[in-house]
């Protein structure tokens, strides 16, 4: 079995996968204050939990986006399974030809789903990671990772209004009745849910015009689900492909017994 870890701003995601199916996946909430051994009590809970024997462990892969804790995660892990994990990081082999202009840049959860990408669907590829930031990812008919766009998510947009505005409540990420809202908080939700699916359909027709032909269009990350449905353009949603392009990393770059 294959321990899958991605470290996002918001949350941790843990997948384990056995002979290529996914076992489980599950989440912990991210916390820069915590330690080692506090992820690894979290880690070994979850194995309980699922009834995952930390000894099948044969090896594991971390990506992260927050950097203080990728060092105590990766004690976690190695305290859990005996193994130092693999970090999706300088050195590793993607097999992306990277044509941004610092390659170094390129968040690693980016990195992954590129790789998860590239295997699964036809090219040209947009990706949208929706998380704390809302992603895109734009890969060629070559198969080049030409770069993309960074935007609030939605969660951060919703908080950030009602945190800057008196008079505006924290409302649930959940779509009203109608498209015109008729009270504040179906306003703001008309605008968090269709005006996202809108931005998503905005900037395919935009990206796909630059690339000069249609593209596999892929959503992913935690607020996703939420959004595709009332996209009108046809996008595949793909809850699963950071934890699976992971695993594709893992098989890349795993020593040879």
């Amino acid at each position: 079995m294959i321990l899958a870890i991605d470290i996002g701003n918001t949350n941790v995601v843990l997948g384990v996968w056995e002979n290529d199916v996914l076992r489980f996946v599950s989440r912990v909430e991210t916390d820069k204050l915590r330690t080692s051994d506090s992820y690894a009590v979290n880690i070994k809970s979850i194995f309980e939990l699922y009834e995952v024997d930390q000894k099948a462990i044969e090896g594991s892969i971390i990506s992260s986006v927050v950097p203080q804790l990728t060092h105590p995660m990766e004690l976690a892990v190695f305290r859990i399974t005996g193994k130092k994990p693999l970090i999706v990081g300088p050195g590793i082999k993607t097999g992306l030809n990277i044509r941004i202009d610092n390659p170094a840049q390129l968040g690693s959860d980016l990195v992954v789903d590129a790789v998860a990408a590239l295997s699964k669907y036809p090219k040209p590829i947009i990706i949208f990671d929706m998380g704390t930031a809302t992603t895109i990812s734009v890969i060629d008919s070559n198969a080049n990772y030409l770069g993309g766009a960074l935007i609030p998510g939605l969660r951060v947009a919703l908080d950030a209004l009602s945190a800057g505005a008196a008079q505006l409540p924290q409302v649930e990420l959940s779509a009203p009745p109608d498209i015109i809202g008729t009270n504040t908080i179906d306003c703001m939700q008309v605008g968090a849910i269709y005006g996202t699916a809108s931005m998503i359909d905005g900037m395919v027709q935009r990206i796909e015009e630059r690339l000069g032909s249609q593209a596999s269009v892929i959503a992913t990350g935690g607020n996703s689900g939420e959004i595709v449905a009332y996209c009108r353009t046809h996008i595949v949603h793909d809850a699963d492909l950071l934890i699976e392009g992971l695993l594709r990393l893992y098989k890349r770059n795993a020593p040879k017994a």
